[in-house]
């Protein structure tokens, strides 16, 4: 019966990550799943599964070919109608959906598949293991300097009661040989792998709601992704208008500012953050800035300077992901082709709307760098 049930628990599973990749670009493109996060989780919801199941009708009302009737006649209780009879009803309806957890590891490969992402090489070191000596286990033999003295007294304690050498009025305990036990190790390989993901976001005034909500949506889904690639990945968030400040992940997603729009701010807040904390040869580094494309002034050449001599040579990948604006000027990204051509580090994404989200992703995180 155990054999049965999970069996039963497995083959569900199956159809449930099924429906999953069915409909993941609609579950990419849409924001939904950002609320729905968990530690370790997303609760999605699915369309209604239809497994086959049993109906029973009523005892003793006969069965098919049984009672009155001609041939042709439709089969059913007294009352059933077309669906759809009727007035209003008082019973709950078949059409729900059905939420489930997924893991986000889980959910990070399907978005790898689903995109035909390469895995991410490291640069540097990144390959290389080091090995820490962890005291996790218990053995019979050992120095003296690592013998187990609670372990070791107990073991002695309970020989002498079973022998009934022990005396409650003379309680002395003497371990022997056999009694002993010495703490141990196992060692426990630590990758040297050390990677981060700066994400840059225009809050100005001419980034609407809608736009906004588009890059925090493609950000959760490309931090989903390399947090897969990178166990302990750190990840930052800078928020800019005409000034920039550093944010935490709640500020990031859930920030209403407004003002207008100096880029080279958020550059220089970078810049100061991979200086204090992701040397160059220890990290392996990721950029992510998304705007409407619209920049003050002459601020360009500020923000370019910053990118070629700070950014860009810190960065595994430095993306910019432009969202369509009614408001800005959009033309932030042509400036970026002229200035930089084929820079390699350099990606650039143009994303008109929420099913732009998907073909950014694949270009931003397509190269496995």
């Amino acid at each position: 019966m155990i054999l049965d049930i999970e069996r039963d628990q497995r083959r569900f599973k199956e159809i449930v990550r099924g429906r999953i990749r069915e409909n993941l670009r609609k579950y990419i493109t849409h924001g939904e799943m950002i609320g729905r996060r968990g530690k370790e989780t997303v609760s999605i919801p699915i369309p209604q599964l239809d497994i086959p199941r049993f109906r029973f009708g009523d005892n003793g009302s006969g069965g098919v070919g049984q009672g009155d009737g001609e041939v042709g006649d439709p089969v059913g209780k007294p009352g059933d109608g077309p669906a759809g009879a009727g007035g209003a009803g008082s019973e709950p309806g078949s059409g729900h959906l059905l939420e489930v957890e997924v893991d986000l590891d889980e959910l990070a490969q399907m978005l790898g598949d689903e995109l035909e992402l390469p895995r991410i090489e490291p640069k540097g070191t990144a390959s290389i293991t080091s090995k820490k000596a962890k005291y996790n286990s218990i053995r019979q033999t050992g120095p003296e300097s690592l013998r187990h003295f609670k372990r070791t007294y107990l073991n002695a304690l309970r020989r002498q009661i079973s022998t009934g050498t022990y005396q409650p009025d003379d309680p002395y305990i003497v371990p022997i040989k056999s009694d002993k036990q010495y703490r141990s190790w196992n060692e426990v390989p630590l990758p040297e792998v050390n990677a981060a993901a700066v994400y840059l976001m225009d809050v100005s005034g001419s980034m609407t709601d809608e736009q906004k909500q588009i890059v925090r949506t493609e950000a959760f889904w490309i931090d989903a992704w390399l947090t897969k690639q990178y166990k302990g990945l750190e990840t930052r968030y800078i928020i800019h208008d005409a000034l920039a400040k550093e944010v935490d992940e709640h500020t990031f997603y859930h920030t209403r500012e407004s003002g207008g729009t100096r880029i080279s701010s958020a550059y220089k807040v970078c810049a100061e953050l991979i200086e204090k904390s992701f040397p160059v040869s220890d990290w392996n580094l990721y950029i992510f800035q998304f705007s409407d494309g619209d920049n003050w002034g002459d601020d360009n050449n500020q923000a370019f300077e910053l990118l070629s001599e700070k950014l860009m040579p810190a960065s595994n990948l430095f993306c910019y992901g432009q969202v369509e604006s009614p408001y800005g000027s959009g033309d932030f990204i042509d400036a970026l082709r002229k200035q930089f051509g084929e820079e390699e580090k350099l990606v650039l994404s143009e994303i008109e709307d929420r099913e732009g989200i998907y073909n950014s992703i694949k270009m931003f995180l397509g190269k496995g760098k």
